[in-house]
């Protein structure tokens, strides 16, 4: 069974020989510990990817949030990156469409936005959308069908970020502002979601014409820990018509499977997920709020399809306590249709031993 079969199979409620044992990367300072302590296979020194440890299929991820380097979706800026002020513990970066960000140095931190490119205002969509034109120069690798069909020649699970009808916006604007405009403005909302949808169309119709993938990855991140950022019913009216005609353009163009990332409680929104067409969700982040493949299951039905579940923090513990973790989810694995994996980037209070020891208790338990 290849790893594409495998990964098909679990996904469509049919037997496998085994669950698959992945990962969704690390943080930097995790991979730098791993090496450490004596890791010394390859890896990716910047950015999220793993490292791929002994056991584990192949890494999923890829170039995921490029399209695996075939399209360049996002906004593509006319503007000279600037470094605004540079001291020893931070920079503060203007980049090429206006945003204004503050980085640490020295640690793992998400960037603080100081200043946003888009306003929520007609004018300054106006203005911005000319960053999301199509026709822009770069949006395709000249080699293009090369690279498509050394992808396709992989046995290994493909996926790419086909979708962030929030998410983009909420990066462009800023939740606080984005949140307004649900309420000031919900025309001109849904209009900027209209042309987010129809930009994802265009640019991978020629990818999906020469590239085999076997699922679209949504990116939203639109849930805290006390639920949505939005309603449901903000959901209905905005959102579902445009990811039913994105999943619906996928699918028939070949893309059998698509699942919506979201961390945080997410349950409020998962009728409205369903309802859309999305398939898997994922990374089920366990949280404070304490879900778990079971509990969203006894909840919305033996049917849920999940890719995640696996609380991170279970990894710094004993292996049998691991071992007895793992087999609390392996009732739902026997079910079909779920794949545990940890339910974020592992942090580096996580050992190699650790990892290690994982991998080898998740093929005693799952293989």
């Amino acid at each position: 069974m290849t790893h594409r079969e495998r990964f098909h199979r679990v996904f469509t409620f049919q037997p496998v020989d085994r669950i698959p044992c992945y990962y969704f990367g690390t943080w930097i300072e995790t991979k730098q510990r791993w090496i450490d302590e004596g890791y010394e296979g390859p890896f990716a020194q910047k950015g999220d990817k793993h490292p791929q440890l002994p056991g584990m299929d192949p890494e999923w991820e890829g170039d995921l949030w490029s399209v695996q380097r075939l399209v360049c979706l996002g906004a593509i800026g006319d503007m000279q990156q600037e470094i605004l002020e540079d001291t020893a513990d931070h920079r503060i970066i203007r980049d090429h469409i206006g945003k204004v960000s503050l980085i640490k140095k020295g640690k793992t931190a998400m960037p603080h936005t100081l200043k946003y490119p888009l306003e929520p205002t007609r004018e300054s969509w106006k203005e911005f959308r000319r960053f999301l034109d199509p026709k822009l120069p770069g949006r395709y690798p000249a080699n293009l069908k090369e690279r498509a069909e050394a992808l396709n020649a992989q046995d290994k699970v493909t996926c790419f970020m086909g979708g962030a009808l929030y998410n983009w916006v909420r990066d462009f604007m800023g939740v606080e502002e984005l949140s307004y405009l649900m309420y000031d403005d919900p025309i001109l909302l849904e209009e900027i979601v209209e042309e987010l949808t129809d930009h994802f169309m265009t640019l991978m119709k020629p990818v999906l014409e020469v590239t085999k993938f076997d699922f679209v990855y949504f990116f939203e991140d639109c849930c805290g820990s006390n639920g949505p950022l939005f309603s449901p019913t903000i959901y209905k009216e905005i959102y579902d018509r445009y990811y039913r005609k994105l999943i619906s353009f996928y699918k028939e163009n070949g893309v059998p499977l698509a699942l919506i990332d979201s961390d945080g409680k997410v349950d409020d929104l998962v009728p409205c997920w369903l309802g859309s067409g999305f398939d898997i969700l994922f990374p089920v982040e366990v949280g404070t709020w304490g879900a778990t493949p079971a509990k969203m299951r006894e909840k919305f039905g033996d049917d849920l399809r999940m890719f995640g579940g696996v609380d991170k923090h279970m990894l710094s513990r004993s292996p049998d306590e691991v071992r007895a973790y793992l087999m609390e989810l392996k009732k739902e694995t026997d079910k079909g249709g779920y794949i545990p994996i940890p339910d974020h980037r592992i942090p580096p209070n996580i050992s190699l031993k650790n990892m290690q020891d994982y991998v080898e208790i998740f093929h005693e338990v799952f293989g």
